[in-house]
Order: C-alpha cells, then structure tokens, then sequence
C-alpha cells in the first residue's frame, strides 16, 4: 500500500471552500464530536503537527493537509469537533457551513467507540445532508480496556454506510481506513444512508433540512436503539476509577486545593529546574560574545558598530533566550501533560462557578494557566472558549496572570526584600509566599475586570456550553515533548525574538546617545520621575518598563544598565549584589512592593499584542488590552503610595 503524507496546510476561518479543492483527487471532511481522537487521525494521515490535546474544543478552524494513498490524492479538512450541527456556536456553525456547503466528496465521521450512543447522534444528523459518509469506530484500544464490545458489521448494516474500527496510533487500521475511502470515492462502495423517517429532504437548502422541529429528538432516539443493538458490556460497573478520582478532584472540598497544588508543583519546578540551564546558556552566549569581539576587531569594524549590534542586538536577543527559553521548556511540557492526561476540564469545571459570577465561563481558567507559561500562548489558548463576548473577555484579561518572564523579576525582588533578614528555606518560604500573594492579586483583578467588562462593553450573560470530563489517559510522552517543544515553545520564542533584535538596536541607542552630556536614556526617565514618584517609583524604573515592552525580560538588565550608568545590558547574577545596587539607588520595602504590582498589572509585551491583534481581530482590542491593566497598576500603585505616606 502507497502512503506519502504532505506536511502542508493552512487554518481556514472564511467560506472559502474554493480553495478546499484538491486537482486530480478528493476532498474529505473529518467530522466529530470533540475528544475522540479525530485531530490525532488527521495527524497521523497527514503528517502534519495539528495541535491535539484531551480536551473539547480544541480545533476551531479548517485545519488543511494532504494524503497520497496508492496514487489518490486526498485533501482531509480537519473541521470542528463538535457535539452537533443544529445550533449555533461558532465551531457548530464552521462545522456545519462547510459539510453544507463545502460539497465534500466524503465525509468521514469519528466516533468514540467507548461513547457510541452519544456520537451516533451526530452521525445521524450528517447522513441527513450527506451521502457519501464513513463512520470511523476509534478508540477500540479504550473500549477493550472497559469491556465494551461494538459489532462493527451490524453498525454498518444499521446505519447503511462503511463502518472502519481504527486505533489512531496504529498504522495498520489508518490504512484500512484509506482503502475503505478509496474505494467510497472511486463509487466502488455506494454508502446508502438510513436517515431519520419522517423528516422533509426535498429540499435544495441542506440547513433548512437540518432546523426541521424535532429532529434532535429523533436522532437521539435512534442512536440509543441502535446503540443498545450493537454495543455489549462484560462488566456492567466497568471502569469506575474515572469516578472515583473525579468525586475527589472535582468536588467542593478538595477540588480547588488539589488544583492549586498541581500548579503550584508546575510553577516549583519551572522555577527551580530553570535556573541551571538558564545559568548555562547565559554563560554560552557571554563566551560567544567574547568571540564576536575579538572577530570584530580583527576586521576592523567601527568601535560603534561593534558595540551597538553585539552590546545592543546581541545581547538582547541571548538575554531573552537565556531567560525565556528554560522556563517554557519546562512549563509547556508540564502543562501540556496535564492536558493530555484529562485534568484540564476537570480546571474548568471546578472554576466554572466562579466565573459564572462575573458572567464568563470556566473555561478562563485554563486560558490564565496558559498565560502563566505566556500571555501569548494564553491569548492563542481563548480559542476553546465557544462564545465570541466571553473569548474576548479572557483575552483582555490573560495578562493579568504574570508570563515566565515576568517571575525571574518578581522572585529577585521578593528574595531581596521581603526575605532578605532571612536565610536558607525560611527565606524561600517567605519569597514564595510573596509571589503566590501577588499571583492572587493578579487572579482576583481578572475576575473583577471581567466582571466589568460583563456590565459595559462587552455585556452579556454568561453563555451555557458542554463541558465532558473525558476519561483519564494514560499522556504520550513523546508527543508531548515535541509538541510542546515545536508547536508552543519554539513558536513563541520566535515571535519573542524578532521583537527582541530590534528592541535592543533602540535600547542601545537610548543609553550611547545624548544631549549636552546626558544620555537619551537619562532625559527621558528625568522628564518621567515627577509621575514615577506618584507611583512610588523613580524614573529609571518606569523608563525600564517602556524600554522592556518587546519582552519583560529585560526590564531589570535596563534598570541596573541606568544605574550603573553603563551602555549596554547588565547581566548580574548574584542576588546580593543586584540588592546593594538597588537599595544605593533609593530602594525601599515601598519601592518594591509598587515595582511588583506594576510588574504584574502593566501593558502586554509586544508579542502578545501583536497576537491579541490577531485573535481579536484589530488594533482597537490590543489598544484596550494595553490601557486596562496599565490604569489598574498605576491605580493601585499611587494607592499603595498614599496609603504609605499616610501611615507609615
């Protein structure tokens, strides 16, 4: 059997089905219901890196890719899973236009073999406008393992189309699955769908057919008929550890402690483990650059030049990447583990009452631990939020959660002054302390913020939406580490860095050139520090933070650069140092609690505007996502100053 795969594709939100099409072979829609296996299908006929992930809703756009199967050549449009085809959200409605629409020459339908009754439904509802459909019976490997037993030769005589069980990971199944299509769409299979009686087909509108008063209720019904024909169970109580686990992981007591608990081991471990490569790539890149010196003096290059792309563009760029990188090749790993191991719904269910209160949805939560590892990451992440109002809202809200970038910054600080009378675990323990109270501050804004944007621009009630808790898998690791590496890790340090290159060209020159003596650098915090004093801060320090914009990263190296007087980034690695540099400088207990709050709560980076830009669809949202948390911390801010000066 002939198998190539091309890596190709594209995410198609628009109808423009057109260019769905493939030349001398055909186009097949990939439907089904979220979390049966159908995106890791895709995956594994097309070799494409679409990303998956045990949880609803993870696709919501037309995801494209290309198979060659003994010389047919096949276009999968991998459409949104989705529950059902009749209302509206926007993956239902996708879903829905495209199989309409799209013309398909088939369509291949996943169903979740351990769930049958409730895939049958959607099923049902695509034979009503389709002919040409292959039901695929995936998941068999977790039937097996429950003691469910699907006759796959009488589901096919009852729904009246090709039935193909498959395995997604095994190779051999995904072929029969090719051979089956191959031979639907060469007609020599003619699939004669057994559709719903009594239900008006006469029509040249496909939709008109699917909002037909009480067809819902019908293909329940027959889904449950035929499910209880051809499914058979050894064990009645089969599989009740999935119970078991979520009557503790999802319950009132022991939900929300468990979770913190389990982010709270991410958040140890990226800190912790990130340290030491971090360290190790600071001191590549320093050994590099005493390289490049001594090459860029051998071709004589200008003293100038030298200095503002290896002092400047250089050393941004490897303090960047020597900061980012560790800590997202840490977190994504984790977080994605979680994900793939089933927890993440059970995140959002457990939240789900919280943000019902402020009028969103429970799946915010997930978006904010995204945002832990990168507000761009947690921006992109607001995709598996259904309603466009509460989407938006989660996405002007992501960077109240502090990024990995930002937690290098706000431990330094916490170590120095808040733990710097203590030593040895009792100092981490306070440090930890510290952070853990700001990240809450960060949580509890969220909430409030959304709640406003509830009652004026963006008002709305909170949407209603099905939440599976989809059983516990057993994670695949190595698809996690490549996934989380390539599509999460490498994706986002990308954009970081192309905003950082030229970041440093600017920092560079703000810090060599001046008038009459002072620094660019100098004359803009000096005109600054009047407001900066308001805020308890001082005009090097709010300096830093406009300076640091393309990456939070960098804000402390430019704040020990001005101090220092020095014309390029500092790097400083003992701690006990950075405090004497600090405290010379006019730092206090006051100066560092507002330069932690304005470390959480100030305008996105760069790279999650340009996203937020992206995913909300203009320039008005990434405006408004820049104003709201920078007002909030410059509030809070002047208000931990007034109160300061008032009782202290």
């Amino acid at each position: 059997m002939g198998l190539t795969k091309s890596s190709t594709g594209t995410n198609l939100l628009t109808e423009d089905f057109e260019s769905l099409k493939i030349e001398n072979g055909y186009t097949i829609a990939l439907a089904g219901n979220p979390n049966v296996g159908k995106s890791t299908i895709f995956n594994s006929l097309t070799g494409m890196h679409q990303h998956t992930g045990n949880w609803p809703g993870k696709t919501i756009a037309n995801a494209t890719g290309k198979c060659v199967y003994n010389d047919t050549g096949f276009l999968f449009v991998d459409i949104p899973g989705t529950y059902s085809i009749l209302s509206n959200s926007e993956e239902e409605e996708i879903a829905r236009n495209y199989i309409c629409n799209g013309n398909p020459d088939c369509v291949i339908v996943v169903v979740d073999a351990t769930c049958l009754e409730r895939n049958l439904n959607l099923v049902f509802q695509i034979m009503q406008i389709a002919t040409k459909v292959i039901v695929c019976v995936n998941l068999l490997d977790e039937a097996k393992k429950k003691k469910i037993n699907v006759d796959l030769d009488a589901l096919q005589e009852k729904l009246g189309v090709p039935v193909v069980g498959t395995i997604a990971r095994k190779r051999k199944t995904l072929n029969h699955l090719l051979k089956v299509l191959k031979k639907v769409c060469d007609n020599e299979i003619n699939p004669m769908p057994n559709r719903i009686e009594n239900v008006r087909t006469n029509t040249e509108n496909p939709i008109e057919i699917l909002q037909q008063e009480g067809l819902l209720e019908k293909t329940i019904k027959k889904a449950e008929k035929i499910c209880k024909e051809v499914c058979t169970f050894e064990d009645e109580n089969y599989s009740n550890r999935d119970r078991k686990i979520d009557k503790i992981v999802t319950s009132k007591k022991w939900g929300i402690p468990i979770m913190l608990l389990f982010l709270g081991i991410i958040f140890w471990l990226t800190i912790i483990g990130a340290n030491y490569p971090s360290q190790l790539l600071f001191t590549m890149f320093n050994w590099i650059q005493d390289k490049l010196l001594v090459f860029a003096n051998w071709i004589n290059l200008p003293h100038w030049l030298s200095n503002l792309l290896i002092d400047g563009v250089y050393q941004t760029l490897t303090w960047v990447v020597s900061v980012m990188l560790p800590p997202m090749a840490i977190f994504f790993p984790l977080f994605t583990f979680l994900e793939d191991l089933g927890y993440l719904p059970r995140i959002a269910f457990n939240m789900d009452g919280v943000f019902k209160k402020c009028c969103c949805t429970g799946k915010q939560m997930i978006t904010m631990c995204m945002g832990f590892g990168c507000n761009a990451a947690g921006v992109v992440g607001c995709r598996i939020i259904n309603s466009p109002r509460e989407r938006l809202i989660a996405i002007l809200t992501n960077n109240f959660v502090p990024c990995n970038g930002r937690f290098p910054f706000l431990i330094t600080i916490a170590t120095i002054f808040m733990a710097g009378m203590m030593q040895g675990i009792g100092a981490s323990f306070v440090a930890t302390l510290v952070v853990i109270g700001i990240i809450l501050l960060g949580i509890f804004l969220t909430l409030l913020v959304s709640k406003i944007l509830s009652k004026t621009i963006l008002k709305g009630m909170p949407s209603s939406f099905i939440l599976e808790l989809p059983p516990y898998r057993k994670p695949q690791f190595g698809k996690i580490f490549v996934r989380s590496i390539l599509d999460r890790t490498l994706f986002v340090l990308g954009r970081a860095v192309a905003v950082a290159a030229p970041a440093g060209l600017v920092i560079w020159l703000f810090a060599n050139i001046g008038i009459n003596g002072d620094s660019l650098l100098t004359i803009v915090a000096n005109f600054l520090e009047p407001f900066a004093k308001l805020m308890g801060l001082d005009g090097y320090i709010l300096t830093a933070f406009i300076l640091g914009i393309p990456a939070n990263e960098i804000v402390l190296p430019i704040i020990l650069m001005c101090y220092l007087k020095g014309g390029a980034l500092v790097n400083i690695e003992d701690t006990l140092t950075i405090g004497q540099i600090l405290i010379q400088n006019g730092w206090t207990i006051l100066t560092a609690i507002n330069v932690m709050i304005f470390t959480v709560l100030h305008f996105p980076c760069t790279t999650t505007l340009l996203t937020i830009k992206k995913e909300a669809g203009g320039w008005k949202w990434a405006i408004i996502s820049f104003i709201i948390p920078t007002v909030c911390g410059i509030v809070l801010c002047i208000f931990t100053n007034l109160i300061y000066q008032l009782f202290i």
